[in-house]
Order: structure tokens, then sequence, then C-alpha cells
């Protein structure tokens, strides 16, 4: 969803009121303050929360066939284990081993940003960016809204499937977590979210500085898919690669709310993951800022 062109450009007469004797129509005041910009994204997201919910339907046949390989994946796992010999591998039970996997769906639910880097990286290149520029919406704020209505339309739509896999699979979930566990959970999640929105907006800003970026995005997500810990825990790695790899802000979208939730990351080690997750998203977003603004110092608006 992007924001409609502009018809016309005021001139400025229009712009500054200066109408002569008499004004054709009346002058309107422009709202501003953060009130005001409040309710202008809100609208965007309400708009975008229509136009998602109008594709429910995809969105569930969708999530149904994203549960498929999950089959295949607990096979493996148990056969991994059987042929190991062993009832635990870097910390991790078959049991658990299995419940970690289900939780990085949920994880990735939050911070996955399907086509975002793409789609700014077209705009860019097809100069389709300046209808951000003619209006008063800032880009990065609109889709961020819009990020946020994709986000609310798949997990209402998907919560019946999710909570059908997750009745079935209960017998791999030993414990649940306390409250305060499943707060932090949560709060991991939001946050997994701003890092996956960010992260993604910083690597499509590239498309400021090179033509062509199709072939850099698929090295970046495929690499990110594995480096997340998507397909397995990070602590499977030797060292010292599974500390490195702790130590980026990859793991936030996708290994660490799915050990919140099992309790593997307690007290001292949950307070400074979460703390340094925040750290990830607010260093992101201002380098989003800061791309962005340098981008357009060189950005030509051809195209489009």
């Amino acid at each position: 969803m992007t924001p409609p062109d502009v018809a016309a450009i005021a001139s400025p007469d229009i712009l500054s009121g200066d109408f002569g004797h008499e004004a054709p129509f009346p002058a309107r005041r422009v709202q501003r303050g953060p009130l005001a910009i409040a309710r202008k994204y809100g609208k965007i997201l309400r708009a975008s929360l229509v136009e998602r919910m109008a594709y429910r339907g995809d969105f569930l046949f969708g999530t149904i066939l994203r549960f498929l390989p999950m089959i295949t994946t607990i096979l493996l796992w148990k056969a991994v284990y059987q042929g190991s010999g062993k009832d635990s591998m870097a910390g991790f039970k078959y049991d658990e081993m299995i419940a970690y996997l289900l939780l990085v769906n949920i994880s990735r639910m939050f911070s996955s940003m399907p086509n975002l880097a793409g789609g700014i990286a077209r705009d860019i290149r097809e100069g389709t960016l300046k209808r951000y520029l003619v209006q008063p919406i800032d880009m990065i704020g609109y889709l961020i809204s819009y990020r946020i209505a994709h986000k609310l339309a798949y997990i209402v739509t998907s919560a019946i499937p999710y909570a059908l896999l997750f009745f079935v699979c209960r017998g791999y979930f030993t414990h649940l977590p306390d409250a305060p566990t499943f707060a932090a959970f949560l709060l991991s999640l939001i946050l997994a979210f701003l890092v996956g929105f960010y992260f993604e907006t910083c690597v499509g800003m590239v498309g400021f500085w090179f033509l062509e970026v199709t072939s850099l995005l698929y090295i970046v997500m495929t690499l990110n898919f594995f480096i997340s810990g998507q397909m397995f825990p990070l602590d499977l790695l030797p060292e010292p690669w599974s500390s490195l790899l702790k130590f980026l802000p990859f793991q936030y979208m996708a290994y660490f709310p799915a050990v919140v939730f099992l309790g593997k990351a307690q007290g001292a080690d949950l307070a400074w993951g979460l703390a340094a997750e925040a750290a990830w998203a607010v260093g992101f977003m201002f380098l989003a800022r800061f791309l962005y603004r340098l981008g357009l110092r060189r950005y030509g608006a051809y195209g489009g």
C-alpha cells in the first residue's frame, strides 16, 4: 500500500493565503503537534488494517501451509536424537527442541518483514519515493504504521490455526512460564518487531547507492534465516560461533524470544538480553533515519 499521488501542487499564492480581496475558499488551519501526527498515522494504520483484512482468507490458507514442514521437522529431530543416543543436546531435550522450533514461528511472526527492504529499494529505483516527499507523510512512519496493521491482521487471522497447532503439540511443552516470564516474552516479541522492521529498513536504504540490490537482499535474508536461530538453537554451534552470533542483533528475531518462553534466559541474563534487544532496536532506528536523510541528498526522483 502506498500513499496516492498528489493531483496538483498548490501555487505559492495558495500556500501563502494571498488571494487578493477575496479568498476562493475558507482558509483551513493546518494542525501540528504530537497529537496531530498520532491521528494522521492512526488513520493510516486503520486504512492499512482494512486493506489487509480483505485478504484474510489468503492469510489463513498461507498459515496452514506453513505448518506442514513442522511434521518433517519433528520427524527429523526425533531421528537425530535417537541416532545420537543422547537425551539432551546443548541443554535442549527432545521435547524442548520441538517446543523451541514451534516458538520460533511466533518469533518470526513478529520480526519477519516480507518485501519491506525490496519495496523501499524499488521505490528509490523507480522514482516513486517522491510521493513521500511531496506529501506531509514521513516514509518510515508510514511504513511502520502499515506493518503494524499487517501484523495485527496476520495475528487475528492465524490465531485459530496456531492455537490448534499448539494444542496438538502441547505434550512438547513440559512447563509453562510464570507471569513475569510470560510478560518478558511478550516484551521480547514487541522488540523483535522493532528490530526486524528497522533492520530491513536499513537494508532497503542501500537502494540509494546501488541500482540493483536483489542479489544483496537475497544473501542478507538467507544469512538472517540461519544466524537468527530459526533453523536450530544457536547453542548447538561450537564456540566461539555460538557466543558471536548471540552478540549480534539477529538472535532477537527468532532465538531470544523462544528461549525466554522456555525459561532458559532468567534473572540477569534475561534483563541484559531485553536491554540489549531494546538497544539494537533504537540503534537501527537512528541508523535508518540517518541513511534516509543521507540518501535523499543523492536522490534524483527519476522514473515514476
